[in-house]
């Protein structure tokens, strides 16, 4: 498959390479573009200021110009917290999308988005200040009216960003069993 895999507001840091990385060993093209142009943060506030300080649409714009050139290829969109509504944003509008993977993130589903059954996996800590009950309640049911086949996955006691061993979020064994799901998940597009 052919990947385009964005990162968290923290940035284009070692665990978004390091899972670049473990797609590749499993056989996947990945791209990881760096919508922050080489700034990288050390907490989740610095990093939501400089997301906002950009803005929306600049970010938006940037990760557009990102996929554009592979596009054609059938992209997986997927991506961590904030890189993972940018997935979910760039995948509901991509005719060619082959599959969804949400790490830690969803995003607001515009009302008239259609998909022809788009594979989506999301995988979210439980639970999750940034993802709500409510809201993923709402977000799965708004998936699957677009014609999404949605597959939810919750990590009791994991934090927000569990899969980046560098940040206190991390757990492990939350980690590897996304992994694990993710890569199988992968190898049915």
């Amino acid at each position: 498959m052919n990947i385009m895999l964005f990162h968290s507001t923290y940035g284009l840091r070692p665990a978004v390479q390091a899972a670049a990385d473990r797609l590749r060993a499993a056989g996947h093209e990945v791209w990881t573009p760096d919508l922050f142009e080489g700034r990288t943060f050390d907490t989740v506030e610095e990093g939501m200021a400089f997301k906002d300080e950009i803005g929306k649409d600049e970010l938006l714009k940037r990760a557009v110009l990102a996929a554009a050139p592979y596009s054609d290829r059938g992209l997986v969109y997927a991506g961590f917290s904030f890189g993972a509504a940018t997935a979910q944003t760039l995948a509901l509008g991509d005719e060619k999308v082959k599959g969804l993977l949400l790490l830690h993130g969803t995003s607001d589903i515009a009302e008239n988005v259609t998909v022809d059954e788009l594979p989506v996996q999301l995988h979210v800590a439980e639970p999750d200040p940034f993802e709500t009950d409510d809201w993923l309640t709402a977000w799965y049911l708004q998936m699957g009216r677009t014609g999404a086949d949605v597959e939810v996955y919750r990590y009791a006691g994991a934090g927000h960003l569990y899969t980046d061993p560098d940040l206190p979020d991390y757990d492990e064994e939350a980690a590897e069993a996304t992994w694990r799901v993710a890569l199988g998940f992968l190898e049915t597009l």
